[in-house]
């Protein structure tokens, strides 16, 4: 009678921490002879991500089913690198931190070397200065610090995805102004740091979307006055709404909308739930004079931007009511309303609390 191979507990707990990832090397100290590793991944037990790096099927599937394949693709690539030196970086890095992608989630591996440039299938190894500071563990990644992983991405980076990066980085306190200033001051001289530079000046750290982050900068593209990003509207002694951008005199709200908060919506709402409780919340701020204009992402687009121009200075133009029944208290900073919270590489959270503190 046959029984499905599987790895001896002192490689599995291990790989455990590393999305089940385990090597030849790791199976060879734990008694695990070559025709067992060949009789695994012939029945499909185990599946070869690279030479030499095995996970199980069940754990692939899993960490298919989560999401987490570019963790799992990364730890397979430094396994085979096995250097100390190298760090992931540049994409892969913005990944494992959770920050805004431009598209869809990085297909190449990135790393970063003090030593070396290298390129392999599915990896790209740059070499750049790396001080000790700048670099970090992140549960199974030795990754660039956030700060220094957004700096680097602005060097290359649209400027709206590179802004929306900072700015997801300074809202969920991954890193802070100063440590920013410190990165870009040590590469003054990089290629393309400019970029960098006014990537972070145009960062504000309060946007709780990439798409707020896109509308702030429309708008300033457009040349419209700047409005004051999450402000806090209370009546009737409660907080009402908290609104994505606040024009005080005009009283005028500006909502960024995407579809995800009503395909998604939190504290156990449903969708037609969460669209009754924004309708009658915003009915109430209505009838003391606030007004709205709703923004989606397709209003952002440079064959919509003129009309949207049209109509937030229509509204400006008309002054709020004098005496309000409500009041206006911007918030000093934004509040992360989930996501994603990065990848720390554990294959699973059921049982232990590893993490915890980095989902916010």
């Amino acid at each position: 009678m046959s029984t499905a191979p599987t790895a001896p507990l002192a490689v599995a707990e291990p790989a455990r921490r590393r999305l089940g990832i385990f090597t030849t090397a790791d199976l060879t100290a734990g008694g695990v002879s070559h025709r067992e590793v060949a009789t695994a991944v012939r029945s499909g037990a185990w599946v070869r991500l690279r030479p030499g790096v095995f996970v199980s099927a069940a754990d692939l599937a899993e960490v298919e089913r989560t999401g987490r394949r570019p963790g799992l693709d990364a730890l397979a690539v430094a396994a085979v690198l096995d250097r100390p030196s190298a760090v992931f970086g540049g994409a892969t890095a913005a990944w494992i931190w959770g920050l805004p992608l431009p598209g869809p989630e990085p297909r190449i591996v990135e790393l970063t070397d003090a030593h070396r440039w290298r390129r392999g299938r599915g990896w790209s190894m740059a070499q750049a200065r790396l001080p000790g500071d700048e670099v970090t563990v992140r549960g199974a990644y030795r990754v660039t610090t956030a700060a220094r992983t957004v700096v680097d991405l602005a060097r290359t980076w649209p400027e709206i995805h590179a802004v929306a990066a900072v700015d997801a980085a300074l809202l969920r306190r991954l890193t802070t102004r100063p440590e920013l200033e410190q990165v870009l001051a040590r590469q003054a001289s990089v290629p393309g740091i400019p970029r960098s530079v006014r990537a972070v000046a145009l960062a504000d750290g309060r946007a709780e979307s990439w798409l707020e982050t896109c509308g702030r900068l429309t708008f300033g593209a457009l040349g419209l006055p700047p409005f004051v990003p999450q402000v806090e509207l209370w009546a009737e002694d409660r907080l009402v709404k908290v609104a994505d951008g606040w024009y005080s005199d005009a009283a005028l709200a500006v909502e960024f909308d995407g579809r995800v908060k009503y395909r998604r919506p939190g504290y156990g709402r449903t969708p037609e739930e969460e669209l009754w409780r924004e309708k009658r919340d915003e009915d109430l701020l209505r009838s003391l004079g606030v007004r709205f204009v709703r923004v989606a992402a397709e209003d952002l687009s440079p064959a919509r931007r003129v009309r949207l121009e049209q109509v937030v200075r229509r509204q400006l133009a008309t002054e709020g009511p004098r005496e309000r029944a409500f009041v206006a208290v911007p918030r000093a900073e934004g509040r992360w309303r989930g996501g994603t919270a990065g990848d720390e590489g554990w294959l699973s959270h059921t049982d232990d609390e590893v993490g915890i503190r980095d989902r916010g």
